[in-house]
């Protein structure tokens, strides 16, 4: 295999694991705040999908060979900055917080295939290659991709361990 079929193999026993963690779920329990935060596992999804934009817009942009025209986000918050991560994630919180969980799911698990698909017409070279994207800042578009996985898998790891705290399943 490949590391490109490895990361993408990854990336789809990632998106397996989180619908099988909510196929196990009521709509009520995917939707009670995991106290003591506010965050329900919708807003989880819902966090990991605005933050999925930007990652399908660099795979999309890189399959065109374009550069990616990211999703509107208040001005005042550079997503490329460490500086103001909570500050985005109150405002994605604050943006998602009354969408039905029928929207967030359709709209994550469309988003996470597209996201695949797209990555799947990127050359592993390109993929690779420190490089080939100029907006990647150095880094090769692989890095995206792993990116997209490690953050999933924070998030899957942290709900995982508050359902099982508090005897969910």
């Amino acid at each position: 295999m490949n590391m490109k079929e490895h990361i993408l193999s990854a990336l789809k026993e990632q998106y397996d694991r989180w619908e099988s963690l909510l196929a196990g779920l009521s709509e009520e329990q995917i939707t009670t705040p995991h106290l003591p935060s506010i965050w329900s596992t919708k807003d989880v999804i819902a966090h990991l999908r605005a933050w999925q934009q930007r990652s399908i817009a660099r795979v999309e942009a890189a399959s065109l060979d374009l550069a990616p025209g990211y999703p509107l986000w208040p001005p005042e918050l550079d997503p490329d900055s460490e500086d103001n991560t909570d500050q985005i994630n109150d405002w994605i919180f604050e943006t998602h917080r009354e969408q039905p969980w029928s929207k967030v799911h359709l709209d994550w698990t469309e988003g996470f295939l597209r996201y695949l698909q797209l990555a799947q017409l990127i050359p592993e070279k390109d993929l690779l290659d420190t490089g080939r994207y100029p907006w990647m800042d150095g880094r090769p578009l692989a890095f995206s991709l792993l990116s997209s996985y490690d953050h999933h898998q924070e998030h899957l790891e942290k709900a995982q361990a508050w359902l099982q705290e508090h005897e969910v399943s």
